[in-house]
This record gives C-alpha cells, sequence and structure tokens, in this order.
C-alpha cells in the first residue's frame, strides 16, 4: 500500500475542505431518475468529497449541480463509504474539467 507522502505527492492538485450545496442527478434503483440534495464537503479541481443520502455503484456517473453557481457537470463515482449518520461519503471526479467548478481559489494556482 502507498505510503500517505506517496499519496500526497500523487495528487494533481490540492483539496479544501469546504461546505458547497449540490443537487445530484442520477439513475436510481430500478432505472427511475434520482434527484437529491447533497452536500460537498471536500473540493479539488477534478474532483469532490460528497455528503449524500444514497449510494451509488462504483463507476457510475452522476450529474452535480453546484447549487451556489448553479453549473452542472458530470462525474465518476471513484469511491462509497457508509457513514455513522446513515449518509454515504462519495468520492467523485470531474469527466470533462472545467477551468473552476467549485468557483474557489485553490492555494496551488499560479496567477499571471
Amino acid at each position: 500500500m502507498a505510503s500517505a507522502r506517496a499519496m500526497i505527492e500523487r495528487r494533481r492538485s490540492s483539496r479544501i475542505l469546504i461546505r458547497i450545496p449540490v443537487q445530484v442527478f442520477s439513475d436510481g434503483d430500478f432505472g427511475q431518475p434520482l434527484d437529491t440534495p447533497a452536500e460537498a464537503v471536500a473540493v479539488s479541481r477534478f474532483g469532490a468529497l460528497l455528503r449524500a443520502p444514497f449510494s451509488p455503484a462504483l463507476g457510475s456517473r452522476i450529474e452535480v449541480l453546484n447549487r451556489v453557481s448553479q453549473e452542472t457537470q458530470e462525474f465518476r463515482v471513484i469511491r462509497v463509504q457508509g457513514a455513522d449518520d446513515g449518509t454515504f461519503e462519495l468520492g467523485i471526479e470531474i469527466l470533462y474539467p472545467v477551468k473552476n467548478f467549485w468557483h474557489v481559489h485553490f492555494p496551488d494556482e499560479q496567477f499571471a
């Protein structure tokens, strides 16, 4: 297993602990559409950690609406973990990176 230091060095961008309200759209169980509120609790340029009330399959695609900016992007679920309060933590990666979907300043950004 990789050391914590090696994992940090591999990261493509910094993470920010933050709370951003989002809406998640997906195909739910039995193919019916799922439209549910969730919260981004950590973000990076390439993904996020969401706290959500459902558990999608690994590798599934979801759409995330940033309720602050009203922008939507498509993500892939790369990690699902149950939390003690009955919610789930979803690790997601953006499929089509944009300049700043989360509209936050990342510490490792370079200014021109």
